[in-house]
């Protein structure tokens, strides 16, 4: 799994140049603190949950689910007749950028490709907009018998 971690953030790194982090999701926007402990926009990979079945020999195939939250400071009053209307239009596109850069994205030939399953747009203290994804995909695993 930690191969596949570090082949997600890279492709994010590399398709998504305009971000300032990209990192494991480890609770960066669940913060106590008055300020976040990321700077903004970043991408947040993590929230994994996995369902195995074993398929013989020992080897099992698991069914993965893993999100991916775009986080952006949202500053600008975009309110109809603001004349800067086009930030709601300009951060829409980052997030569809990160869907279609992760949609059928298959890094590791014992795992099929990755599809959304779940979308949720929503806001967080201190003017940060995330949107988030789910994606699933298969995996098989022997490493184990090895």
């Amino acid at each position: 799994m930690e191969e596949l971690f570090i082949k997600i953030l890279q492709l994010i790194t590399e398709e998504m140049p305009e971000l300032s982090l990209v990192d494991e999701d480890y609770g960066q926007l669940e913060t106590e603190e008055d300020t976040y402990p990321v700077t903004f926009p970043c991408v947040l990979i993590g929230n994994v949950e996995a369902d195995w079945n074993d398929i013989g020999m020992g080897t099992q195939k698991g069914v993965v689910k893993m999100s991916a939250r775009l986080a952006i400071d949202c500053y600008d009053d975009t309110h109809y007749g603001s004349g800067t209307e086009d930030k709601v239009a300009e951060r829409l596109q980052m997030a569809n950028k990160l869907y279609t850069s992760l949609q059928c994205f298959r890094p590791l030939s014992d795992m099929g490709p990755m599809y959304r399953t779940k979308t949720r747009f929503y806001a967080m203290p201190g003017g940060i907009k995330v949107y988030e994804y789910i994606f699933e995909f298969e995996v098989n695993d022997d490493t184990a018998c090895k």
